[in-house]
């Protein structure tokens, strides 16, 4: 280009723009530092060409001196903006590389083995398909942690080290990057990874980690929920079936102990031993019904028989028939409304009362009475049994409407099998009632129940 410009007598403005336009390309092309080297080679090329006196590079004006700085700032400027540029180029590859991978993450997240903990499949998953050094996990649910690539001595605990201070934190000099792993108002872990990955990549990882440890809690109480279930149908069964077969021979039992009492003829000795066969054959028929009402209740197979039952002649009908030990405990009855009536199965509602009254004998102090009450609100009536005696823990009061539970403190002191309770909860949730019990040691114990009066309200 200079030799052409040379022959054809090319005046300086044209040769200077022509340099110009190769000082452009060059930046373009290769960089700052190249285009400065071609910058200064134009400018000597005009001094000694171009530039009067022609073929010496004595600087005869400033005007070279100008050119110079132009070219220069050109190529700063255009070096500049193609750094820039593929900078940006870069970022938005490796966003999309990111996103790419972040997309097969989550598509292998779904084929996890939620049977599995997470820590390890997620480990190798996130090592392969980012590429990176090192991945390490904390589960805080498990407790455990897992880890994948080459770790340097010291940073075994370093995912659980993140989780117990709380902080997310990235050194950018050892590609470390440290995400705490929240899911709701809680965290679930925290993730290590090491690696040339974007920070928005490190969160949008972390945030999917997050997912599959929240999944895997869900899956395992769904699968704990589901076992339960199926664990309480079968004993269900099993009780259904035990109840029947022992009815039969206990209603022999029973049959044969009332006819020989009823013979007489025998001695103080044989009478009393009947007596007893007697006596537990019908305890053994009622606990009999009562698993077969709670198998019934639990697989809501019962259907009710209501009709309107007052509750004075009620109370009166389970004492006549479970007749109180006067040396041991007096019943004391109240009934604000003698003519108080609820919508009820009868049978039901007086193995409520009969369950309330027996667990009453049996947990009561002797010489303490025990106290009957029922009352009507506006749409409901509380029925409630009241002793002095053994008191409930808090952390039991629930848990004693369980079926088998018994209080660990009581279960050796009074004989029992865990059953009762658990059929009076489900028979007051057949009538859209509910149980509870209130215990203290000053005020004694109370065991409550409340049914709604209306008879709409109950199936």
């Amino acid at each position: 280009m200079t030799y052409a410009g040379f022959i054809l007598q090319i005046n300086l403005l044209t040769i200077s723009l022509l340099y110009l336009l190769v000082v452009v390309a060059v930046s373009s092309i290769f960089g700052f530092w190249q285009a400065s080297l071609t910058s200064l080679v134009a400018v000597l090329l005009l001094d000694y060409f171009f530039e009067p006196p022609l073929y010496s590079f004595e600087v005869a004006n400033s005007g070279i001196f100008v050119a110079l700085l132009t070219f220069e700032a050109t190529a700063l400027t255009i070096s500049r903006l193609q750094g820039r540029e593929m900078r940006v180029e870069r970022e938005a590859a490796l966003n999309r590389t990111g996103m790419e991978q972040l997309y097969e993450l989550s598509r292998n997240s779904l084929l996890l083995d939620l049977r599995q903990p997470p820590g390890p499949q997620l480990s190798v998953l996130i090592h392969r398909i980012f590429g990176v050094s090192a991945v390490s996990l904390f589960d805080a649910n498990l407790s455990r942690q897992d880890r994948m690539g080459d770790w340097e001595a010291g940073e075994e605990d370093l995912a659980k080290d993140c989780f117990l201070r709380d902080t997310s934190q990235d050194d950018a000099g050892s590609q470390t990057w440290q995400r705490i792993l929240r899911s709701g108002p809680g965290h679930v872990g925290a993730l290590v990874v090491r690696g040339k990955l974007n920070t928005l990549v490190v969160d949008a990882l972390a945030a999917l980690a997050a997912i599959v440890i929240d999944r895997y809690q869900w899956f395992e109480k769904e699968d704990r929920a589901e076992t339960a279930k199926k664990s309480e149908q079968l004993r269900a069964a099993v009780m259904d079936a035990l109840a029947h077969e022992f009815k039969t021979p206990l209603t022999a039992v029973q049959t044969a102990s009332s006819g020989l009492l009823e013979l007489g003829g025998l001695t103080e000795r044989q009478c009393n031993l009947v007596t007893l066969i007697d006596a537990e054959a019908v305890r053994l028929n009622v606990l009999c019904t009562r698993l077969l009402k709670a198998a019934k209740l639990e697989a809501r197979q019962v259907d009710l028989e209501t009709d309107n039952v007052n509750v004075v002649d009620l109370v009166s009908e389970v004492l006549s028939g479970h007749p109180a030990d006067p040396e041991r405990n007096s019943i004391q009855v109240e009934v604000e409304d003698p003519s108080l009536t609820v919508h009820a199965d009868r049978g039901l509602l007086a193995m409520i009362l009969a369950q309330y009254i027996d667990n009453a004998r049996k947990y009561s102090k002797a010489g303490t009475p025990i106290a009957i009450s029922a009352r009507a609100s506006h749409s409901e009536v509380l029925i409630s049994v009241h002793n002095f005696g053994s008191t409930i823990r808090i952390e039991d009061r629930e848990r004693i409407f369980e079926r088998f539970y018994r209080s660990p403190e009581l279960k050796d002191v009074v004989p029992g099998t865990g059953i009762g309770l658990s059929v009076v909860r489900k028979a007051a949730e057949a009538h859209h009632g509910h149980v509870w019990v209130i215990s203290d040691d000053k005020d004694g114990t109370t065991f409550s129940l409340s049914l709604p009066i209306d008879a709409r309200r109950v199936p």
